[in-house]
């Protein structure tokens, strides 16, 4: 008896918890039209939709064009390319590669932050814009480094902008609270909002304080501000393991009032699908950009050179730049079939995971870096060791770009009930047709870098050709999937009907009782 009316008592207070939450979220309620006044007191604030997006192109342009230091810089005919890779580009590469992370690191603290404050006004316009500002300037900062790696200057610089940019992210959250009006709706209705400020306080100063500890570093050893750096990138993931192996280690404590509170903000928290489907197809933009603007600076003939060289025939003249014409082509269509196959796996990703975001910001930054393979594999006279060198790495980079694409998929398979359309579950009706799409681009990439290897005669040009072959292979690539599963069936499992045979039985019955019906 005394179970039931403990029972009864939790049920009361229970339903009563539910009801005080009901009454604060139910439309037309009291607080409901408090809260819908005051924010018509203020008819000058809009909702953030737009300046994330807005935000979501800059920053993906930013994070895009570091690579131009990388790409633009020229290596003579008679130098090796291996020597050079080594001794300038491995610098230049590493420091675009930390930075390009970076800025994706910053890029998804502004997508929390403006989860939390989700209407703006003119003073939140303005910070956000200073902070715009701030990051837009980073690739100036990043571009001494390179020049520069053992000048503190571009480290003392980057690190600067970092820490003011935390700043004014503080500034924008403490404006915020002050305009509780402003906040997330879930926000508004807790009775923890000072909790909640100096937590989201906490988060947003822990990387400008990394940051300044590495400009001390700077002054005193220097490679130790690049690690410094490199921490704060994977600092969120590695206090997840961290605090994976205290919960094995220790058991899985009790949580307190504040880890059991409705909404959180954790660096290490996923964004959602929309975001990450946003600044990644920015960054394929900028990177398709990026080569026609090569095409226009370097391979516009001049008229005086094309009236006395060519005798006025700028048919003649444009043939010079035939091999930079095949290589625009070749790249873009990589690019753009790059971009189709994230298109195509996102289209069939239901929830993004923090393991599925860090392979697909690494995905992103060897997509950056194929404008670097569009200058190589032009750049050297063909037929000469350089040529296949500059052949081998833009195999290396659309290798990987395509490979981490083909990790987000496997890791999704995981937890594919969560994650993924039910089409596309291993054994569903297209589970092969996304592995063989997925695997397409790594497959031709790995197999290029072999005949590279092995035939010294394969040039830039052939390279460029079987560039533009392979959008034909993805337009088969379905009819040759189901010959091969067909094929494959008809070998191991004769006596066992098809998927195909079942949905065509399924279609069939479906349609005899439409025909009754």
């Amino acid at each position: 008896m005394g179970e039931n009316e403990d029972g009864e008592i939790i049920e009361h207070h229970v339903n009563e918890e539910m009801e005080k939450r009901h009454l604060t979220r139910r439309p037309g309620s009291f607080s409901e039209v408090a809260k819908l006044s005051e924010r018509e007191r203020h008819s000058n604030t809009q909702s953030s939709h737009r300046l994330l997006a807005y935000s979501d192109a800059l920053l993906s342009i930013i994070a895009t064009v570091m690579i131009l230091p990388v790409a633009h810089t020229k290596i003579q005919d008679n130098e090796e390319l291996k020597e050079s890779l080594q001794q300038l580009l491995t610098t230049k590469i590493a420091v675009y590669l930390m930075t390009f992370l970076i800025v994706t690191v910053a890029w998804a603290a502004h997508i929390r932050l403006f989860q939390v404050i989700e209407r703006i006004d003119d003073c939140l316009a303005l910070l956000n814009l200073a902070c715009m500002m701030l990051i837009t300037f980073l690739p100036y900062t990043f571009s001494l480094m390179a020049a520069f790696p053992e000048n503190i200057l571009g480290i003392l610089f980057f690190c600067g902008c970092v820490v003011v940019i935390g700043l004014i992210q503080a500034v924008i959250v403490l404006y915020g609270f002050s305009q509780p009006f402003l906040l997330n709706d879930q926000i508004q209705v807790s009775e923890n909002l000072t909790f909640y400020k100096k937590h989201i306080l906490k988060v947003i100063l822990r990387v400008p304080v990394f940051c300044f500890v590495a400009i001390i570093f700077s002054l005193i050893f220097p490679p130790m501000a690049y690690v410094i750096l490199a921490f704060v990138i994977f600092f969120p993931y590695i206090s997840q393991l961290v605090k994976w192996c205290h919960g094995k280690a220790v058991g899985r404590q009790e949580e307190t009032p504040e880890s059991m509170l409705f909404y959180s903000y954790h660096p290490n928290e996923p964004l959602s699908k929309e975001r990450v489907e946003a600044f990644s197809d920015g960054v394929y933009a900028i990177v398709a950009t990026l080569l026609i603007l090569d095409i226009c600076e370097d391979n516009v003939p001049d008229p005086v050179e094309v009236q006395h060289k060519f005798n006025s025939s700028l048919v003649v003249a444009l043939q010079e730049f035939g091999p930079e014409f095949l290589a625009y082509f070749g790249s873009f269509a990589t690019v753009g079939l790059l971009w189709f196959v994230h298109h195509s796996l996102f289209m069939h990703v239901t929830k993004s995971t923090r393991l599925m975001g860090i392979l697909n910001t690494f995905s992103l930054a060897f997509v950056g870096g194929l404008p670097l393979a569009y200058q190589l594999t032009h750049e050297f006279t063909q037929n000469s060791r350089n040529e296949l060198e500059a052949i081998q790495i833009s195999c290396v980079i659309i290798f990987f770009a395509g490979i981490f694409q083909l990790a987000i998929w496997v890791v999704a398979l995981f937890s594919q009930h969560e994650t993924l359309h039910p089409c596309v579950h291993y054994g569903g009706q297209d589970h092969a047709f996304m592995l063989a799409k997925l695997s397409l681009y790594p497959a031709v990439a790995l197999g290029t870098f072999f005949i590279t290897c092995v035939l010294s005669e394969f040039s830039a040009p052939v390279f460029h050709l079987t560039q533009i072959v392979v959008p034909v292979a993805f337009l088969l690539l379905r009819l040759l999937v189901r010959v091969a599963l067909a094929v494959l069936h008809w070998l191991f499992c004769p006596h066992r009907p098809t998927m195909l045979d079942l949905q065509g039985e399924q279609d069939s019955r479906l349609d005899f009782n439409d025909v009754v019906t």
